[in-house]
């Protein structure tokens, strides 16, 4: 699993994805202080994950990122699966 805080999408992400090779990254796409979709969605491709939880959107009106334009994005990863997980909701392995 790979978290990426609040970061922008950096070059060192396919270096993590080469050397840890993450299945699951957590992903900032509110769009103001962190990555938006766009840049979530690079950092999938520089990751090479095929879940990710989007994280740190629609919780103040300025954060306008959300998991539909992520999933818009990425429709082309072949067994990409973004999981927009609503408060209190888990994950489990295999999902």
């Amino acid at each position: 699993m790979y978290h990426a805080g609040d970061t922008a999408v950096f070059g060192d992400m396919k270096l993590i994805g080469e050397l840890y090779e993450p299945e699951l990254a957590c992903l900032p796409i509110g769009d103001l202080f962190t990555m938006g979709p766009r840049e979530a969605a690079k950092a999938i491709r520089l990751l090479n994950v095929r879940h990710v939880i989007p994280m740190h959107y629609g919780t103040f009106p300025v954060l306008t990122g959300t998991p539909a334009a992520l999933r818009s994005i990425t429709q082309d990863i072949l067994g990409l699966e973004i999981h927009a997980l609503k408060p209190g909701e888990t994950l489990a392995s295999g999902e």
